[in-house]
């Protein structure tokens, strides 16, 4: 494995805490050395015996943190190099500690709210640079999206996979259901006000083209100016009729309209003539050679068009895109309904997150250990414990210290 520069310095500030380490124990070796043959009646005793204890006390503690990560100068002391040998007991006991103690609804929720994520996310899309950037990771998204499927990926996508799945499958069941919703919840008054408004304006913008075709089919017996009357008498008439069909809701037409919809997405669910009718008309409409060259068209259409899009920053799509976001980050800051329903979805997600995948989040734990070897795993875990481990040499160098004057005091006292 590849040091990072993290580890580097670590290493490095490893390699310092053993020196000193190590110096303390070759200080104190030095001063027991010095002192030996000096008189242990005065303060050289003292001297000679806090030295001998530093040094037992740094030999102890060195022993007991090498031990750790490997066997003291190579012997094979029983209970040393606990790390290399247990390496895959300490992931799985580091895993269940993460998920007991971490990886919890509780925990979850209660960090995510004090994160207050809708509130920092409304205020960030309130700068437009913030909205410039997302805009641009999105068109660039979007862009490797596209630029994965090809013409003939498409064409053999529809051609191999989609139309022929279409084809089998019943769709007068569901075109059925989905159109009985459509009429109870009165969606498609919007269709039908529209298609009326386009119709009567069209026609009262082309009475030409409205007198030319009656008048093809006028009998060749009558008289023009009968012709003509009759014409503009019917022009008149259907105009006023869309008009008291835009203006009136309950209007006969538009009743009859939602009752042949109800009867037609009643029969298209159980009625077997009109499903079988139904089913054939689709089976003829895809299986027709044109159908996937249309279907190819109409993506190549919509490919071309949201790369034109997506390639002027003044288009529709960057104005429209950027006008969502600012207002998504408005309501997120000063909405409270918004925030609440926002912060409940989160914390509902990271609930479910947590609760349905957090065994296997913390299983990266263990997975990880075992896929190392015991030295890589001994050196890895001494890289980023091991140095503060070395303040329990120091330590242990003092204390020694310490001990061994008191007990030495201790011993004068006594005798």
């Amino acid at each position: 494995m590849e040091p990072s520069p993290a580890d580097v310095r670590r290493r490095a500030g490893l390699r310092r805490m053993r020196l000193v380490a190590l110096s303390l124990l070759l200080l104190a070796a030095a001063v027991f050395l010095a002192t030996l043959r000096l008189d242990h009646g005065g303060a050289w005793g003292y001297v000679n015996t806090g030295a001998e204890a530093a040094m037992v006390g740094a030999l102890a503690d060195w022993f007991a943190v090498t031990a750790l990560f490997r066997h003291p100068l190579g012997l094979p002391v029983p209970h040393t190099a606990i790390i290399p040998r247990r390496k895959d007991d300490i992931g799985r006991n580091l895993q269940e500690f993460v998920t007991e103690n971490f990886l919890t609804d509780e925990i979850a929720r209660e960090r995510l709210a004090a994160a207050h994520v809708s509130e920092r996310v409304g205020a960030s899309l309130g700068r437009p640079a913030t909205r410039r950037r997302i805009l641009a990771e999105v068109v660039r998204v979007v862009r490797a999206g596209l630029g994965r499927f090809d013409e003939a990926e498409v064409r053999a996508l529809l051609g191999d996979l989609v139309v022929p799945r279409l084809v089998r499958e019943p769709v007068s069941p569901i075109a059925g259901a989905l159109l009985e919703g459509v009429v109870e919840e009165s969606t498609h008054h919007g269709l039908v006000d529209l298609g009326l408004e386009q119709l009567h304006d069209w026609l009262r913008e082309n009475p030409g083209t409205y007198a030319d075709l009656l008048g093809a089919r006028a009998p060749w017996w009558t008289p023009p100016w009968l012709d003509d009357r009759v014409i503009a008498w019917t022009y008149e008439q259907v105009l006023g009729w869309l008009r008291e069909i835009r203006s009136d809701p309950r209007h006969p037409a538009r009743l009859a309209l939602d009752d042949l919809l109800r009867r037609l997405a009643e029969d298209l669910q159980h009625d077997e003539g009109v499903m079988a009718r139904a089913e054939a008309l689709k089976e003829r409409l895809l299986t027709h050679p044109q159908a996937t060259e249309t279907a190819v068209g109409l993506w190549r259409s919509f490919r071309a068009a949201l790369e034109g899009a997506m390639a002027e920053e003044t288009s529709y799509f960057h104005a429209r895109g950027e006008e969502l976001l600012e207002h998504l980050g408005r309501h997120l800051v000063e909405d409270p309904q918004w925030k609440a329903v926002v912060e409940a979805r989160l914390a509902e997600a990271v609930s479910f997150v947590v609760n349905t995948y957090g065994d296997e989040l913390a299983e990266v734990i263990s997975v990880t250990v075992q896929r190392w070897d015991a030295r890589e795993a001994s050196e890895r875990i001494e890289l980023h414990v091991g140095r503060d481990l070395q303040f329990i040499r120091i330590n242990g160098t003092v204390v020694g210290a310490l001990a061994g004057l008191a007990i030495h005091a201790v011993a004068r006292l006594l005798g």
